[in-house]
């Protein structure tokens, strides 16, 4: 366990430390154990990958010492915070918040220890927010902020300049609330430092003002750069959208090619920010990856052990089990999730399970049939070459695909050459 007073020496080694309030008073502050806190959104019932950057720095004041507090916005989910939004957010209901809210929690119970001497804190602030009356929240909050001042946040003064879109009294009033987080936190357990991504500089800022002026103590702010990639590109996105950090929405595999995907350029700084090894081990890894980059084990290093912390050893299995399937061709082991996930930009093609009757399809009809090749010749000299398998299986031209041959029950997975799959579905 790294000594409380080194850890903004070590974030700051990971390219970790943005921006923070009262820098030199911050550094003695974690001399001691304190407690640490960090907001989620629940829009949605899990968080996107560029969320891991704020888990993980959670996680890293705790192997420190100190103690995370995760706080679920129950209450401020309904109603949307503008930090990066260039419109205004639909509004969610109380049922969906709370859904989102259980949601979320696994995530947090993976990646952080809720046991032990000074074991993680998850709390919803709908427990206090809800109970705010107006009236209240306007004299003993309200009054401490500047309308000046507020608008020159960066997340609203971009929207004010949009003449078409600009923002919503209730959207205004996100700031004002999550600094009450801030307040509220410190009155009843104590926390006093706020972690976040740079885009909530202006909501940690005014919640550590708000606490100044109302309880005469100091608290602190501490943010982390947003992540971009070495070539510009958004981080966290791919062809198929968003990476998240459950299986009901990007699977082990898909969340496993992800980082093993990533550039040369980036796999140092992913590393840094992401992986809780040491930096003797990541020191290792690293100059181990520039002695030989084809062998990728930077991103390997990577891949494994994010796959392992979010989805366990389990998801890791089926994650590299579905990657070697598809180097080796044998794919008859994969699972119905890993096949969809593995080949789901793959051609693919419809066909009714009846046909196969009891003796099967003949293969250069199914191949000419499904768009592999473009007539019965063509089918003939690939399967002649050998270059033509089905679910991992070389064939011949004699063979007919027969129920029994589906995997699961309706799936036929047939590769033409090293490279070229295609799915046939039979239903």
């Amino acid at each position: 366990m790294t000594s409380p007073g080194h850890i903004l020496d070590e974030l700051k080694w990971r390219g970790l430390v943005h921006q923070s309030t009262n820098p030199e008073g911050l550094y003695e502050h974690l001399r001691a154990p304190r407690k640490v806190y960090a907001g989620f959104d629940p829009t949605k019932d899990s968080l996107t990958i560029g969320n891991l950057v704020a888990i993980v720095l959670l996680r890293r004041f705790q192997l420190a010492g100190h103690r995370p507090v995760v706080l679920m916005g129950g209450g401020t989910g309904l109603i949307g915070d503008p930090s990066g939004k260039d419109s205004e957010r639909q509004l969610l209901d109380d049922a969906q918040v709370e859904a989102n809210v259980r949601g979320q929690r696994t995530i947090f119970e993976r990646v952080i220890d809720f046991d032990g001497p000074n074991g993680a804190v998850l709390v919803n602030n709908g427990d206090w927010i809800r109970k705010l009356s107006y009236v209240d929240v306007l004299r003993d909050v309200g009054k401490h902020f500047s309308v000046n001042a507020m608008i020159q946040r960066d997340s609203v003064r971009t929207r004010l300049d949009n003449r078409e879109q600009g923002i919503s009294y209730t959207e205004f009033s996100y700031m004002i609330l999550q600094a009450y987080d801030f307040r509220h936190l410190y009155r009843e357990q104590g926390v006093t430092v706020q972690v976040g991504g740079s885009d909530q500089w202006g909501n940690i800022v005014a919640g550590v003002d708000l606490t100044r002026r109302t309880e005469r103590v100091e608290v602190y702010g501490l943010t982390a750069p947003l992540l971009t990639k070495a070539d510009g590109g958004k981080f966290g996105k791919t062809e198929s959208g968003a990476v998240w950090l459950t299986s009901k929405y990007t699977s082990p595999y898909a969340f496993y090619q992800f980082w093993i995907n990533a550039a040369d350029a980036d796999v140092e700084r992913f590393l840094h920010v992401f992986s809780l090894r040491s930096r003797e081990e990541l020191t290792e890894i690293l100059t181990e990856h520039a002695r030989e980059p084809a062998r990728r084990l930077g991103q390997k290093a990577l891949a494994e052990e994010l796959t392992r912390l979010l989805h366990g050893d389990e998801g890791l299995r089926e994650a590299l089990a579905a990657t070697e399937a598809l180097f080796s061709g044998d794919v008859s082991g994969l699972s119905l999730r890993a096949i969809e996930e593995a080949f789901g930009g793959a051609p693919s093609s419809q066909h009714a399970l009846a046909t196969l009757g009891d003796e099967g399809k003949d293969i250069l009809e199914l191949l000419v049939e499904s768009g592999v090749v473009k007539s019965k010749r063509e089918a003939r000299e690939h399967v002649g070459n050998g270059a033509v398998s089905v679910n991992g299986r070389r064939i011949d031209a004699n063979y007919r695909l027969t129920k029994a041959d589906l995997l699961h029950g309706k799936i036929a997975l047939i590769r033409r050459g090293k490279k070229t799959w295609h799915v046939s579905r039979w239903e």
